[in-house]
């Protein structure tokens, strides 16, 4: 027996909204969290290159960076 899908249930093709991907909590955004979501590792230079972004950017560095 085969189950069918209402038309009014979840549709698989649907993208979710940014606003629900992004796990920021207001909180303030470290160089070391900004490191560690662009999947490198925590050295001097990437600290430096963080610190950079942080900078220029605030907070939103770390929205860029997250799906």
């Amino acid at each position: 027996m085969t189950t069918s899908q209402s038309a009014s249930g979840p549709s698989e093709d649907r993208a979710t909204p940014d606003d629900l991907l992004h796990a920021r909590t207001g909180t303030d955004v470290s160089p070391e969290d900004l490191v560690l979501a662009s999947g490198k590792d925590i050295t001097p230079h990437s600290l430096e290159w963080a610190k950079r972004k942080l900078s220029k950017e605030g907070p939103a560095a770390l929205d860029k960076i997250l799906p």
